[in-house]
């Protein structure tokens, strides 16, 4: 195959899965990118932005002093960019594509021109979103949420939001509905539901939370469209004032007065997807560490039933706890004690994986390389992440702490020293898979080490900004406010904290090209793993495996008492396990 078909249309699912990850990678720069932007509206309010301020044009920072609208479009894009844009797609799009046909023996995923249509409309919607900073008045600015009936009468930017979401769900639901169905029809032979790595089981989960909980966003994005161009008003309230001026229908007459929609149906149908959304981004880490922990203390995984019922707990109980969202809005106390119940509820499976992975490090030979220093740091980053949740799930706590910086801290703990720390951490494992070649393990330590340091200077002290009641609207960090006062200080430090990790991943980026072409040639098995994906040359050739493998053990088989090595692979025929022991 030449260029275009091999690199570019490509239907087979390890180069779909790698320009995911390219992409994906890109954007979470751009989102990053844009967080730095706002850092030093916050660190330094009012003053001019060094060397760069002035690229930004008039309209956004005259003189190089940011706009508040300006910042209000870098909030809006960073949220929507990190979630919809760079880590849902690596997680799922880019180590689900990759990994997991090779991890139950398959050839490929079962439709791979829809595997194809799903990474070129999810690069559609990423050039959307993209597109939207240079649309008259500029991107979305009302925030990543998006909430009516601010966001229905937003600037142009948030209509191009809105067509932008309409094509990643799509995406999205293309490739959960290919890799459900990879995984319920295409597995090996012997590889029965028992014996599939974990980290397959919660890209499954993953996929049916996707399926299950995009449509109705799709269907609110659409609804928004109408009430922005249309002239419909599923989202806009009768006897909504604007600048004195109350509200009129940009469709059917001059005097047409809209109203009678329900700003909060908007709230509701996005948080029936945002919730679930969370563990769509948080069960592929759990299954990316739990490979990496298993195969770095060369003992088997402890309590493996407990963590695929788990995961499916967790999958079934992310419906059900939306609301705590919105307690603000209003609800009454019978709805209001249903959703603290189920918030808290939902935290036993999630703690249940986490006792289980702290467990399997318990008696182990641990070997400290990169990925597994990451996958490490994701333990007590997510828990802490977790345990600062709780307070939310109580509608007495979360009055208080409701839009602070809180908030802000608690999720990012989730989300980036927790689900980012195990997306480099599977890049770091599975990239001698995709190149042949090993990651350079020093510059490896310098960006683990740098980034575990600087992730907690930027969001361990949003929690006491928070706690302190520091909105986190506030553009100019709450330099206004007399309650931030003896806390401004902060922004600085989270600030630096934010600049410094930027020059960190200079580490990641060059070990990743550089050793694409000069990283050290390994075997097509270095870490001496069990699952299938190491059964296969490195690079996999198009078909995956040369002939069809049979699975005879469960995934984790390490330590055997009865085997040669400290490993047993998967396909490996059960006469050869014992053969070097009983000569």
């Amino acid at each position: 195959m030449g260029f275009w078909r091999h690199y570019v249309f490509s239907t087979d699912h390890k180069m779909i899965g790698l320009q995911y990850l390219f992409t994906g990678l890109v954007f979470l720069l751009f989102g990053f990118s844009l967080m730095m932007l706002m850092r030093w509206q916050l660190a330094y309010p009012g003053k001019a932005l060094p060397l760069i301020g002035s690229w930004f044009g008039e309209s956004r920072m005259p003189g190089g002093v940011m706009l508040p609208e300006f910042y209000n479009q870098l909030g809006a894009m960073h949220g929507t960019i990190m979630v919809f844009l760079a880590v849902v797609p690596i997680a799922f799009g880019a180590f689900g594509n990759f990994v997991v046909p090779l991890q139950i023996g398959a050839p490929d995923m079962a439709f791979p021109k829809l595997n194809a249509a799903s990474y070129w409309t999810y690069f559609v919607g990423g050039l959307i979103m993209f597109a939207s900073f240079f649309v008259p008045g500029g991107a979305a600015n009302s925030g990543w949420t998006s909430y009516a009936p601010l966001a229905d009468i937003a600037t142009m930017g948030q209509t191009v939001w809105l067509f932008g979401m309409v094509w990643l769900i799509t995406s999205s639901l293309l490739g959960s509905v290919n890799l459900i169905t990879t995984v319920v029809q295409c597995r090996a032979p012997g590889m029965t539901w028992m014996r599939l790595p974990f980290f397959v089981w919660t890209q499954l989960v993953t996929g049916f939370l996707l399926l299950l909980a995009f449509p109705p966003l799709e269907s609110a994005a659409v609804m928004q469209l109408m009430d922005r161009l249309a002239g419909t008003s599923f989202f806009l309230p009768s006897g909504l004032v604007i600048s004195g001026q109350m509200l009129k229908a940009t469709a059917g007459g001059p005097d047409l007065l809209v109203g009678g929609g329900s700003p909060l149906l908007w709230q509701h149908l996005f948080w029936f997807l945002a919730h679930p959304e969370v563990y769509v981004l948080v069960l592929p880490a759990m299954g990316v560490v739990t490979e990496i922990i298993a195969n770095n203390t060369r003992r088997p995984i402890m309590g493996y039933r407990a963590l695929v019922f788990s995961a499916f707990a967790v999958g079934f109980m992310s419906f059900l706890v939306w609301a705590h969202h919105m307690y603000l809005t209003g609800m009454g106390t019978t709805m209001s004690t249903f959703f603290q119940t189920t918030t808290v509820i939902i935290s036993i499976p999630s703690m249940v994986i986490m006792a289980m992975l702290v467990l399997s490090l318990w008696g182990g030979s641990i070997r400290f390389n990169t990925p597994m220093l990451f996958a490490l740091a994701f333990l007590p980053m997510f828990g802490l992440g977790g345990l600062t949740g709780l307070p939310l799930a109580f509608g007495i706590t979360d009055t208080y702490l409701h839009d602070t910086y809180y908030v802000i801290g608690h999720f990012h703990y989730v989300v980036a020293p927790g689900t980012i720390f195990a997306i480099f951490a599977g890049v770091y494992y599975w990239f001698p898979k995709a190149s042949g070649r090993m990651m350079d393990e020093t510059l490896g330590k310098v960006h683990f080490w740098g980034t575990l340091v600087c992730m907690n200077v930027i969001f361990f002290p949003m929690f006491i900004q928070g706690m302190a009641g520091i909105s986190r609207r506030w553009y100019d960090g709450g330099a206004t406010y007399d309650l931030a006062k003896n806390y401004l200080h902060l922004n600085a430090w989270m600030s630096w904290g934010a600049w410094v990790m930027a020059l960190v991943q200079v580490a990641f980026i060059v070990n990743f090209f550089w050793s694409m072409k000069r990283g050290r040639k390994v075997s097509d098995n270095p870490w001496q793993a069990t699952t299938l994906e190491w059964a296969t040359p490195s690079p996999p050739p198009h078909g995956n495996f040369p002939a069809m493998p049979t699975v005879y053990r469960g995934a984790y088989e390490y330590s055997a008492p009865d085997c040669a090595e400290d490993f047993l692979p998967q396909h490996q025929p059960p006469a050869s396990a014992t053969m070097g022991a009983t000569t």
